[in-house]
């Protein structure tokens, strides 16, 4: 798609330029842009050139600026990448968009492999439709990092992974990423009898002799949903402990939570993640939330009484019932913790990314709360929708319930700050 303006930051310049969505931005300093890797580049500069299409029309609009080298434009685009998204070429035996059902959110049917979203917005690639001209703009422009899923380095096993006779070619890839000063983050979805045990003490010996070009390993389980055709097991406690056993020999390699979920062992402390480099693929989560709490000084009591459920995930629900315990002893304040079954993909899934609005609704329907507070992950970003396509004014009018959206990932700060009176920042529905 065109750079399409989706929308413009109050007080920035492009509000004074008069920018507005729906305007095409066709190019800066007569150069097009293919991505937004190319528009921050151009952007770098004290005098530009914009060439605007105005929204709904074919007039193009020429306009000149000068600004501070480094000062933002304030234009926030409708996708990251203004040309073809590079499609996924692989038929992933793991592959959770494969198993999905019909009728949820189009955007969940989408399977992208693309190098720049990468760089961009830390989407996870597979460098199967990994080209030179790739290489030659990622090492002229050192992009970096990349966040990678690896799987295994086992040729002949990921080529039977992915289903994609590229996929052999993995540490290839990853060594010219470390020939070229590239850092990478790497991802292994772990599949009982396919990649664990010795095959994944190969993958972790493997991706050491990279040194500090690996940032991060991330291991994570495979999802088993009620949906999944492959015959996969889902990762049990034994195979839970015995991953955590090997990715204590390695550096900078941690399991994700649901790991020591499963394991019945505790979540590590803090120095266990490092610098938190993969929370958005669960690796840290729980432990961030509650490091957060802990730096929260919580008042004595509150003016008036007030009733709040937390709507969480299965594997959340520990952490949370640990900061209820704690915020119940706040006189007037009394919290509860309710997770939410997955009736939809069934019991194997456990995070809250994947709750859809009826699994919600069961959950609450009957709990006696001032407000319900459900994490903004639940929902599509900058939208109140779920991923089944229902919208949050639908559960509210099956539920009769107020809802809070924690819009924090990983901190309930803002919600505490609103609830215990300190500001009004967060959004009540």
């Amino acid at each position: 798609m065109p750079a399409i303006v989706s929308d413009v930051i109050k007080g920035s310049i492009a509000e004074e330029l008069e920018i507005s969505k729906g305007d095409i931005i066709l190019s800066i300093d007569e150069t097009p842009m293919a991505d937004m890797i190319d528009y921050n580049f151009l952007c770098k500069s004290d005098f530009l050139t914009l060439e605007v299409q105005k929204a709904g029309t074919d007039e193009v609009e020429v306009i000149e600026l000068e600004k501070d080298y480094d000062e933002e434009l304030g234009i926030i685009f409708e996708s990251a990448v203004f040309d073809r998204i590079k499609p996924c070429l692989n038929k992933c035996i793991f592959c959770f968009v494969d198993q999905q059902p019909k009728g949820l959110r189009d955007t969940l049917y989408i399977k992208d492999d693309d190098y720049r979203l990468s760089y961009l917005q830390g989407t996870y690639i597979t460098l199967t439709n990994f080209t030179e001209k790739d290489k030659e703009r990622i090492a002229r422009m050192h992009l970096g990092p990349f966040y990678v899923s690896v799987h295994t380095t086992n040729p002949e096993l990921r080529v039977k992974m992915l289903r994609n006779p590229n996929a052999g070619k993995i540490m290839d890839n990853l060594k010219w990423f470390r020939k070229n000063k590239i850092p990478f983050h790497a991802q292994i979805v772990l599949c009982p009898g396919w990649n664990d045990g010795a095959e994944l003490e190969r993958t972790l010996k493997d991706l050491s002799t990279l040194k500090n070009t690996v940032l991060s390993v991330a291991i994570v389980p495979v999802g088993v949903t009620q949906f999944r055709q492959e015959k996969l097991v889902q990762v049990d406690a034994r195979v839970a402990k015995e991953t955590i056993e090997i990715a204590s020999k390695y550096k900078r390699v941690c399991c994700s939570d649901e790991f020591f979920l499963l394991a019945g062992m505790e979540i590590p402390d803090k120095k266990y993640y490092g610098d938190f480099g993969q929370l958005d693929d669960g690796v840290g989560s729980i432990r961030y939330l509650l490091e957060n709490f802990k730096a929260y000084k919580l008042p004595d009591k509150i003016s008036n009484p007030l009733k709040i459920a937390f709507a969480t995930s299965y594997a959340a629900k520990d952490a949370f019932q640990e900061i209820s315990a704690e915020l119940n002893k706040v006189e007037n304040l009394s919290v509860t913790v309710n997770p939410v079954k997955s009736n939809y993909w069934g019991e194997n899934i456990t995070v809250a990314g994947l709750i859809t609005s009826d699994d919600l609704i069961a959950a609450v329907k009957d709990i006696d709360a001032d407000y319900i507070v459900i994490p903004g992950i639940m929902l599509k970003p900058y939208s109140e929708d779920f991923l089944d396509g229902n919208n949050l004014d639908y559960v509210r009018a099956k539920t009769n319930k107020n809802f809070i959206i924690n819009k924090q990932k990983y901190s309930i700060e803002e919600i505490l700050n609103q609830l215990t009176g300190f500001s009004d920042e967060t959004t009540i529905c």
